[in-house]
């Protein structure tokens, strides 16, 4: 008889990789495509962690643990709440019409 060992993976941490303005502007519109909200609240959560969160509070007019609690899991933040994050990432929301309509 064998056994079966489970194979271990590393924890992929995607701040690491959110270093361009263009790469976060394209992961952020990814994620807001998905339906589940919490979706894109996780992603700008990895942009700001990526950015630090410090001074993105400070450029939101936010303070840290306001932010911190913005952008958990669940949360239903305000869209002057989300704007003022966009902006100090130095992001925007784009509307686009669906294609195949």
């Amino acid at each position: 008889m064998t056994l079966k060992r489970k194979k271990a993976y590393a924890r992929v941490e995607p701040a690491a990789y959110l270093f361009d303005d263009a790469l976060i502007a394209e992961y952020l519109s990814l994620a807001a495509e998905d339906p589940n909200p919490d979706v894109f609240l996780a992603a700008l959560s990895e942009v700001v962690r990526a950015r630090g969160v410090a001074q993105i509070a400070t450029d939101s007019g936010l303070c840290r643990e306001s932010l911190y609690k913005a952008l958990s899991a669940g949360a239903h933040p305000r869209f002057e709440t989300i704007n003022s994050v966009l902006r100090a990432l130095g992001v925007k929301i784009a509307v686009v019409a669906k294609r195949g309509r």
